[in-house]
C-alpha cells in the first residue's frame, strides 16, 4: 500500500551556512521516496544563496523570508512544522505561535567545555535560554545519544528522539593511490598535511590548532572555514605573531571530499559538539582523527582504533599529530577502521530512513496527544 504524502516545513534562522544546514541539504532529498515532501524556509540573505540553489537542484522547495514573524502564517497549511534555531530568541518567538504539531531539531552543542568559570556559567544559562522553550514543542530530535540524555536529564524534556548523523559514503570515500597522488599535487601538499576544517568560533578552538602548529613545525596545517569571522581573523593574526610558516588559511570551500582524500589527518580541537559531521565525513574518507576527549567526540572516535582523543593542550595535540606522522602504517589503519565504523553505523541512507519514520509518526499523531 502506497503511503500518503506528508508535507513538512523546515524552518531555520541560520545567518550563514554551517553543519546543521548541510544536514538538511543531505537528508531532505532522501525523504521524498518515503512520502515526505519538504519545504525549507531560509533567510533572504546573500550568505545563504548558494545553499538555496543546492536545495532547489536537489528537488527541495525553498522559500526565502525577511522576517521570522511571517513564518507561523506561512507554515499553517503544512502537516508538520520543524524548527531549527541558532538563537534562543527564535524558539521563544516562534514555538508558541506555530501550529501543532511542531517539533525542534537540535544540533546544539549543549555543553561547552570551556575552562572554569566559563563552563559553569554556560551550563547554568543554557537550560533557561534555548532549553526552556523546547518544552513548547511537541517533541525534540537530536543527533547523538549523549545529547538525547543531556536534554532529558538536564532540561526535563520528555519526548526526545535520537537520530544519529549519517554521511554520503559514496561522496566521502578514500581515494585510490593514483587519485591521492594527483589530488596532493593539485593542492600542493608535499609533507604530512593536517586538515583543520570548520566554522571559526570560540568553541571550535582553532586558536589551539594554530598554537599546536608551533609545536609541530615539520607538519603542514591547512585551515578551512569562514576566515572573515572574528575568530578567523584572530587565528590569522596569531599565525603572524608566532611567525608560523607551516600554516595556511584557505577560506570557505565546496571541495571538501577531495580535501579529505588529499590530507593525512583531521585535527578538531573542539570544545563543544553534538555529533560532528566534519568528524564523520573525515572518517568516511578514511582519515585518522585527532580530536578532544569531550563526550560527543568520544561517542564517535574510538581512542587508539580510529583516532586519538587528546586534551585541548596544544602541546599534546602536536604530540599526537607527530606520532601519527612518524607511524604511517598506524595512521592508515586508523583511517581504514574509521571508514568501516561509518559504513556500519552512520550512513546517510540509514539516517534518512529513521528521520522519515519519525516525521511520519509525528505528523500522524492524534491531536489529543499533542501538547
Amino acid at each position: 500500500m502506497t503511503q500518503s504524502e506528508i508535507s513538512v516545513a523546515f524552518m531555520t534562522d541560520a545567518p550563514r551556512v554551517a553543519g546543521s544546514e548541510f544536514w538538511l541539504l543531505d537528508v531532505l532529498p532522501l525523504l521524498r521516496p518515503a512520502g515526505i515532501v519538504s519545504t525549507v524556509f531560509l533567510r533572504d540573505t546573500e550568505p545563504l544563496n548558494e545553499i538555496a540553489k543546492r536545495f532547489e537542484a536537489a528537488g527541495v522547495t525553498v522559500r526565502r523570508y525577511a522576517d521570522l514573524g511571517t513564518l507561523p502564517d506561512a507554515t499553517q497549511d503544512f502537516d508538520l512544522r520543524i524548527l531549527q534555531g541558532w538563537t534562543p530568541a527564535t524558539y521563544h518567538r516562534l514555538l508558541p505561535k506555530l501550529r501543532a504539531p511542531r517539533w525542534v531539531i537540535s544540533h546544539d552543542q549543549l555543553d561547552f567545555h570551556y575552562p572554569q568559570p566559563l563552563r559553569a556559567s554556560y551550563a547554568e544559562a543554557y537550560p533557561w535560554t534555548k532549553a526552556l522553550p523546547f518544552r513548547w514543542a511537541d517533541g525534540v530530535i537530536t543527533v547523538s545519544e549523549w545529547a538525547g540524555d543531556f536534554i532529558r536529564r538536564r532540561m526535563g524534556v520528555r519526548d526526545v528522539k535520537v537520530v544519529q548523523n549519517g554521511v554520503k559514503t559514496e561522496r566521502f570515500k578514500p581515494a585510490s593511490a593514483e587519485e591521492r597522488t594527483t589530488l596532493r599535487q593539485n593542492y600542493g601538499f608535499d609533507g604530512f598535511t593536517v586538515l583543520v576544517p570548520g566554522r571559526f568560533a570560540p568553541e571550535k578552538n582553532q586558536l589551539a590548532a594554530v598554537r599546536a602548529a608551533r609545536h609541530a613545525p615539520n607538519l603542514d596545517f591547512v585551515f578551512v572555514g569562514d576566515m572573515d569571522s572574528t575568530v578567523g581573523q584572530l587565528a590569522q593574526m596569531l599565525k603572524t605573531r608566532l611567525g608560523l610558516q607551516n600554516v595556511q588559511f584557505w577560506g570557505r570551500r565546496w571541495d571538501m571530499p577531495d580535501l579529505y582524500r588529499a590530507a593525512d589527518v583531521l585535527l578538531q580541537p573542539t570544545l563543544a559538539e553534538n555529533q560532528s559531521l566534519v568528524t564523520l565525513e573525515a572518517m568516511s574518507s578514511g582519515l585518522p582523527i585527532v580530536t578532544t576527549d569531550i563526550p560527543a567526540q568520544a561517542e564517535l572516535v574510538q581512542d587508539g582504533q580510529t583516532g586519538l582523543l587528546v586534551p585541548t593542550d596544544p602541546r599534546l595535540l602536536a604530540t599526537a599529530l607527530r606520532a601519527l606522522a612518524a607511524n604511517p602504517d598506524r595512521a592508515q589503519q586508523f583511517g581504514e577502521n574509521a571508514r568501516e565504523y561509518v559504513l556500519e553505523r552512520h550512513t546517510l541512507e540509514g539516517t534518512a530512513a529513521k528521520v522519515a519514520e519519525l516525521l511520519r509518526g509525528a505528523a500522524e499523531k492524534p491531536l489529543s496527544q499533542l501538547r
